[in-house]
């Protein structure tokens, strides 16, 4: 039982540490643009610049 008294409060600092970081992401757009990623890499570019190996 003593280790609850030091368990709850790191869960709590853990999960309000989440959220945190949760927000700041969301503030900070990075879920914006969802499916451009998933459709870049579908993407042929036509330029090969050095180190393509080509």
């Amino acid at each position: 039982m003593d280790s609850l008294i030091f368990l709850v409060p790191l869960a709590l600092l853990f999960g309000s540490v989440a959220l945190v970081v949760f927000l700041w992401s969301l503030r900070s757009a990075q879920y914006d643009d969802l499916d451009g990623a998933a459709q870049r890499i579908l993407l042929d570019d036509d330029d090969e610049g050095p180190g393509t190996g080509r």
